[in-house]
């Protein structure tokens, strides 16, 4: 049996492993006699309550950045704010890099009817290569605008027919364009399994948002990258004796709409921009389809007032052309708002005609009519000459367009990896945490405060009662169901488990599956209710009748979805911060509502950094025993590969302040019991006593209680018996 018991105030809170439920339970179909609210139609839509509780924060944050926008008027304040924004961007993306030697390199030469074609490698930055084309037309009397081409989600990247015929016709009207290889896409995959010759991770949006939560648990934007490669490739470009560095201009669709929309933002190299089929806005994104794939989710972005017209405001009066299609997934609605935005603050500049906006009937993708425009937009804001109709052309095939031996920098090069290069920049956080620990005292003070800022908690209201909702008897033993008000505008449903013979105590108990798994565990339930004790097994926001809703997103990863994290990223909240509070709050009901003298706690998997979290920031929680938790977000950053399933229990940003150790240090003297730890994968670790526990060891130490720490590799009645007493 795992177990972890945390003291602190008059809250006891106790997590073991691998609970048992009473041979009588088994009777119960969790399924149905478990569910609280199932029948009240004024909860019908309970399974969204997480998704709308972030949107409605993010909509009121959208709502104030609107009236700042409004109160500017003149040009110099418009000029002040686009000052200040390109800062907040950078500080949400991670720090400005230095720029480094590209060396680039040719791999190849290929001439075509018309126009060359150079394959290239160069590295944004030491050893991260980025995969490219540059297409030169015949015949360059002079140095001739450039466009830099950044391709949508697709494994092809460039090489798909639908980017081919914009990319040929630019070409072919006198443009010379360099195509770049995303990461995750083209010869760029970062989880590529040599084997099979496919990403380990899967399509082009998971291979962005895989590693976008280790970026963001040092407080970073896997954004950066994206943008970083196409301001280098932008230096590629005026590097070439070719290309008028004063005629340079951003183009893509979709993923590549993004890609345009940032880099347009921050280099003011950037004559003329072209974003298609991205922008529209944050409120007519998140009421659709929901917030998008890692790239497109900035740390703390919203709390910060970006929004999708920033990216264009940034770079007023500069000309900037929004492609739009009406019946696109990305909101023509949020488009067409944005624009009437950008409209107004053009006008202020005194250069209106400079945004433009182009729409056609269609779904997601180019049109022929859309592409005509973009051709049209860059010859008149790039100078040069010609019909803006479009060509037929012959389209490349992928060998042609190959610059590495195996067709994957993987397989090909040693080179960097958006995670490689994420774990060097997390090792400056945690060397920095690693030094603060030596003044251990005052470190330990700070992280209580630290851990309440970064993921986002706060005090619930404790004026609410629970309403009960259903009771079910059973021989020594009393099911009733409740549910009390959350944070948010939803409702917490629990089960509450009384046996005959009351001890006057009470566990609240947090499983992954939340009252669902109590099917899983019944042995350690067992011998609780059979000694005494009360147990409280809610769902909290996200979990069992508060789970499963709408928002799966591109980013759904072994059924976790991602778009729900970035929600509360974007807002400077975490699910971890929320569920925290809602557990506080459950357990003061224990002992205002239902009267208990002291509250345990137990916590099983990914459920244990919530109740960590709410043991240290409220007293209400007072003994805890962690179930088979992984030992730190330290570890996501230092690993590859993690198991998705931990994904919501991960605080964005927590490791520029405090790591689950921290917090477990800051338990002292409050008994504490971990039972098993695990890796990010879930494996159980095999060390007599983890290393990432020392910490924890040293606080009790001294605090001279060593022996109310303790730490067991398997379950065991006798040692819960021992820490419970």
């Amino acid at each position: 049996m795992n177990q972890n018991v945390i003291k602190i105030g008059k809250v006891k809170l106790l997590l073991i492993t691998g609970l048992v439920i009473m041979s009588s339970l088994k009777e119960v179909d969790a399924q149905n006699e478990y569910k609280v609210v199932d029948s009240w139609l004024q909860y019908t839509d309970l399974p969204n309550s997480l998704y709308h509780h972030f949107t409605d924060e993010a909509y009121s944050l959208l709502d104030e950045r609107k009236e700042k926008v409004l109160q500017l008027r003149t040009k110099s304040e418009w000029e002040q704010r686009q000052k200040e924004m390109r800062q907040i961007m950078w500080k949400v993306l991670g720090p400005l890099p230095d720029k480094t030697p590209l060396n680039p390199q040719i791999t190849g030469k290929i001439q075509k009817d018309g126009f060359s074609i150079e394959n290239i490698i160069y590295e944004s930055l030491p050893g991260f290569y980025v995969t490219a084309s540059l297409f030169l037309p015949d015949n360059l009397q002079k140095p001739n605008p450039a466009i830099l081409f950044c391709s949508g989600h697709s494994t092809e990247a460039y090489r798909k027919q639908s980017y081919q015929m914009p990319l040929l016709n630019l070409v072919k009207k006198g443009f010379i364009v360099l195509a770049i290889d995303p990461v995750g896409q083209g010869e760029r995959l970062q989880y590529f399994d040599i084997e099979k010759g496919l990403s380990i991770i899967g399509s082009s949006t998971k291979e962005h948002s895989y590693p976008s939560v280790q970026t963001a648990l040092i407080g970073q934007s896997v954004a950066r990258y994206f943008v970083w490669d196409g301001i280098r490739g932008i230096d590629y470009l005026v590097g070439r004796k070719e290309v008028d560095s004063k005629r340079i201009g951003v183009h893509g669709l979709s993923g590549g709409g993004t890609q345009t929309a940032y880099i347009s933002a921050l280099d003011d190299r950037v004559a003329a921009s072209a974003p298609a089929c991205y922008i529209t806005s944050y409120r007519r994104l998140m009421e659709s389809i929901g917030v998008q794939d890692g790239e497109q989710n900035f740390y703390h972005g919203l709390i910060n007032n970006i929004d999708h017209a920033d990216f264009i405001e940034m770079r007023a009066p500069k000309p900037t052309l929004i492609m739009a299609n009406t019946s696109d997934f990305f909101s023509i609605q949020g488009a067409r708002e944005t624009y009437a935005e950008l409209k107004n603050v053009y006008s202020i500049f005194a250069k209106e005609e400079n945004i433009e906006i182009v729409e056609d009937d269609y779904g997601h993708g180019y049109t022929q009519k859309n592409r005509e425009a973009m051709y049209a937009f860059f010859q008149k804001h790039l100078d040069i000459q010609g019909s803006a109709d479009e060509q037929e052309v012959d389209f490349l095939s992928e060998e042609e367009l190959q610059k590495t031996s195996t067709g994957q920098l993987a397989s090909s090069y040693q080179g960097e990896t958006i995670f490689s290069l994420n774990k060097n920049e997390a090792g400056k956080y945690i060397s920095k945490l690693q030094n603060a620990r030596k003044n251990f005292i005052s470190h330990l003070k700070e992280i209580p405060g630290l851990a309440m800022q970064l993921s986002g908690y706060r005090k619930p209201s404790l004026s609410d009662n629970p309403v009960l909702t259903g009771r079910i008897q059973r021989d020594g033993l009393v099911i009733e169901k409740y549910f009390i008000k959350g944070e948010g505008d939803y409702v917490l449903p629990y089960l509450l488990f009384t046996p005959d013979e009351k001890n006057g105590k009470a566990i609240i108990y947090l499983h992954p599956m939340g009252k669902a798994g109590l099917e899983e565990d019944n042995k350690e339930w067992d011998w609780l209710l059979k000694n005494g004790f009360t147990i409280l097994a809610p769902d909290l926001p996200g979990i069992g009748e508060l789970g499963d809703g709408k928002l799966k997103g591109d980013a759904f990863i072994d059924n976790i979805s991602y778009n729900m994290w970035y929600n509360a990223m974007l807002i400077g909240r975490s699910i971890v911060g929320v569920q925290a509070s809602d557990v506080v709050k459950l357990s003061y009901s224990l002992l205002r509502i239902h009267g208990f003298t002291d509250v345990f706690g137990i916590a099983r998997g990914e459920m244990s950094p919530v109740l960590l979290h709410a043991a240290v920031f409220d007293s209400v929680i007072s003994r805890v025993s962690l179930i088979e938790p992984y030992s730190s977000y330290s570890d996501f950053v230092l690993n590859r590969f993690y198991n998705p399933r931990f994904v919501h229990s991960l605080v964005p940003g927590a490791l520029t302040g405090y790591d689950l150790p921290d917090l477990a240090a800051c338990l002292a003297p409050s008994k504490l019991l971990i039972v098993g730890m695990t890796d990010v994968n879930g494996k159980v670790n095999q060390e007599k006593f983890p290393k990432d526990l020392e910490l924890v060891k040293d606080a009790y130490q001294l605090r001279g209680v060593e022996n109310y720490f303790k730490y067991i590799e398997k379950p065991a009645l006798n040692v819960l018996k021992d820490w419970i007493q």
